[in-house]
Order: C-alpha cells, then sequence, then structure tokens
C-alpha cells in the first residue's frame, strides 16, 4: 500500500472511542504507517493496538506506549483526543480546568520531546482554550496547531439538507466560526441549497432559528442518542485535517486557530475562522457576512476571551502579556 508519508503519527488518547477512530482512519486513508498509539491507561491502548494489528493493514508499523517520552520522541505530526468526554448534561465549558491542565501539560510534551513537529491537531473540550493552551506551553508556531471545529458546520450543513430534502453536499457556503460550542457564529447568508441562495426560499425566522438551535445541540443530542459523547464524526475530520497538514487534500471546512488579527478587531484567542490547512499549516481569512452574523461572532470572540480569563486566573497559561516567555511565537 501507497502512503502519503512515512513520517511519525502520534494519536494522542488512543486508548479511547475517538482515538482508535482515528487510528483506523489514518490507515484506511493510507496516510502514514507509522503511528504511536499513546494513552495513560494501558489496557485501553494495548486493546487497540491489538485490535487494529487484527486489521492487517498492508504496511502498517503500529506501535502503543504509556511513555510521553517514547510517543512524542521523533513525532512529526500529532492529534490529541486526550481529554475528559463531555458526559450528558454538560457543556463544553464544564470540562475547563481539567482538560486545560492536561492541555498545558501535552504542550510541554511537545516542547521537550519533539519540538520539530510539523503540525498537531487539538480535539478535545472546551477544544478552543484547550489548543490556545497547547500552543502556548509547546512552543508552536501558530500556523503549526490547529483545534476541531468543523462539526459545527457539518451539524449546519445537515440541518439544512434535512429542511431542505437534497443530498447533504448540495449544502454549500453554510459555515460556523468562533467558538466551538453554544456560542458559535452562524454564518449561512450566502448559502446555497442545490445551486439555489438560501435567502431566495422559503424558511420562515422561527424555522430558521429552530435549524440553529439543532444546529449549536447538535454533540449534545449525539449523548441522547448513543449515551456517549460524538466519536466518530471529530475522529474522521481530525484525520481529515491532518491529511491536509501533510501535503494531502488541503482541508476547507473551518479550524480552530490563533487570531491575533488587528483587521478582524480579534486577538489573542484561538477560535474558527474561514481557513485552509495544507503542508504549509494553517492559513485564515476574516470572515464576512452580515450585520447579524458580525455581531454574533463578536459576542462569540469575547465568550472565548472570558474563558481565556479564566485559565489566567486558575494559572494554567500566563497573563498575555507573558506569553513570549513561554512562547516567543507568539
Amino acid at each position: 500500500m501507497k502512503f502519503l508519508t512515512d513520517e511519525k503519527l502520534v494519536i494522542v488518547g488512543a486508548g479511547g472511542m475517538i482515538g482508535s477512530n482515528m487510528v483506523q482512519s489514518v490507515l484506511m486513508l493510507g496516510l502514514t504507517p507509522n503511528i504511536c498509539l499513546y494513552d495513560i491507561y494501558e489496557p485501553g491502548v494495548h486493546g487497540v493496538y491489538d485490535e487494529m494489528c487484527h486489521c492487517a493493514f498492508p504496511g502498517a508499523n503500529l506501535s502503543y506506549t504509556v511513555d510521553a517520552a517514547e510517543a512524542f520522541t521523533g513525532a512529526k505530526y500529532i492529534i490529541s483526543s486526550g481529554g475528559a468526554p463531555r458526559k450528558e448534561g454538560m457543556t463544553r465549558e464544564d470540562l475547563l480546568k481539567g482538560n486545560c491542565q492536561i492541555a498545558a501539560d501535552f504542550g510541554e510534551n511537545i516542547k521537550k520531546y519533539c519540538p520539530d513537529v510539523k503540525h498537531v491537531v487539538v480535539i478535545f473540550n472546551p477544544a478552543d482554550v484547550t489548543a490556545l493552551t497547547a500552543l502556548i506551553h509547546s512552543g508552536l508556531k501558530p500556523n503549526q496547531l490547529t483545534s476541531l471545529a468543523a462539526l459545527d458546520s457539518t451539524r449546519l450543513q445537515q440541518q439544512l439538507a434535512l429542511e431542505f430534502g437534497v443530498q447533504q453536499d448540495k449544502v454549500t457556503d453554510a459555515w460556523t466560526y468562533g467558538g466551538h460550542g453554544e456560542q458559535m457564529a452562524v454564518f449561512a447568508s450566502k448559502a446555497k441549497i442545490d445551486g439555489k441562495p438560501l435567502c431566495e426560499l422559503s424558511l420562515s425566522a422561527e424555522r430558521w432559528a429552530e435549524i440553529k438551535h439543532m444546529t449549536t445541540q447538535g454533540g449534545s443530542n449525539i449523548i441522547k442518542l448513543r449515551g456517549r459523547s460524538s466519536f466518530q464524526s471529530p475522529a474522521y475530520q481530525a484525520v481529515k485535517m491532518i491529511e491536509g497538514a501533510m501535503g494531502g487534500e488541503p482541508f476547507t471546512w473551518p479550524a480552530g486557530c490563533y487570531v491575533n488579527c488587528e483587521k478582524c478587531g480579534m486577538k489573542n484567542v484561538m477560535m474558527a475562522m474561514p481557513t485552509v490547512i495544507d503542508k504549509n499549516g494553517v492559513r485564515f481569512t476574516a470572515p464576512q457576512g452580515t450585520e447579524e452574523e458580525m455581531a454574533a461572532l463578536q459576542k462569540s470572540y469575547e465568550h472565548l476571551q472570558a474563558m481565556r480569563d479564566e485559565i489566567i486566573s486558575l494559572g494554567i497559561i500566563p497573563a498575555v502579556a507573558d506569553w513570549k516567555k513561554d512562547n516567543p511565537n507568539l
């Protein structure tokens, strides 16, 4: 089997459902044969390793470990789902303190063991601030680290497809930006349904409000339906993000990225923007939308600032003015 690259990829949290699905997706897509499965829970990661071996993927060169030094040393790409999952009744923000401390340790491991890593994807919640925490502690350049945000847009796409009875990929230019969570900003003023502008179709304000609500509650609904948080969709989207960074098909769904943009009036946060991830890392452009959409984005940005300031107050990251002491690239 021909692989996109032979460079080492580390899956952090590989013993969990998201992590195990990521390993399988990487091999099925032929991204790299050299995958290290890392988790602090030995039976879980051992079991995933055995099961992946039982799949007998041609050319696969798998390893597993509970030792951070062994896992991270030599890594060129990393995807981390290594935080506590969200349970029913919890918001992503409820995970803030514990998962941000995990993210800080994760960033320090990158700085210590693989400072020449090429790209890192962070997908454990609340992803905007766990990714920011990891970036500050890792010392990486902002274009080298992204967080998962695409699920909000894919959920919006699904809801619009169901509403109008079309195949899901016939819904285009319907995006969510800002925070990954209930504070997301929905941008659909330029959306098209099978080529027809959404604004020209019959959709009441009440129904549109319901669609936006179902989009923001998409993750919570999965928990209610399946009894656990999403794992297949975040795994697949995260692997597609790393595929873009490896030089494969560029990833064009919104990704969380470091924003310090005078033009946007938004600074020192990680948030979903119009992005592309390719072999040069992530780059973003300023969102353009209606007055209502831009106001929603501003509100989401302010929510992210508040979460950032909370983890500063907890001592997990330093004050903004001191970030350069930990990461000269910021």
